[in-house]
């Protein structure tokens, strides 16, 4: 069974960073599939903020770019988004996302909080 599980929310302060992990099943984790990490805010659209493409690019949204960076551990079958200098309107619930052979998974999202 295909699973994405989500790990790393919480709260921090303005400033501050985290770092969310998702852990990848072993059958859809290939650096053939694109890989990434969206977000939805309160009363917002789902928003892609970073992904690694198939091609091995790092695109980034142009809100998070020099703050975030997304990487994965080939040896873990892990997938992260280190986020730093966070602000509030960072704030939302994180999803990790997998797109391999014409199906697309998701995590089961990690609530991010970014306030004083």
């Amino acid at each position: 069974q295909v699973q994405l599980v989500e790990s790393g929310g919480g709260l921090v302060q303005p400033g501050g960073s985290l770092r969310l992990s998702c852990g990848i099943s072993q059958d859809i984790f290939s650096r053939h599939a694109f890989m990434g990490w969206y977000r939805q805010a309160p009363g917002k659209e789902r928003e892609l903020v970073a992904s690694i493409t198939s091609g091995g690019s790092t695109p980034y949204a142009d809100s998070v770019k020099g703050r975030f960076t997304i990487s994965r551990d080939t040896l873990t079958n892990t997938l992260y988004l280190q986020m730093n200098r966070l602000k509030p309107e960072d704030t939302g619930v994180y999803y990790c996302n997998v797109q391999y052979r014409g199906s697309v998974y998701w995590g089961q999202g990690a609530q991010v909080t970014v306030s004083w």
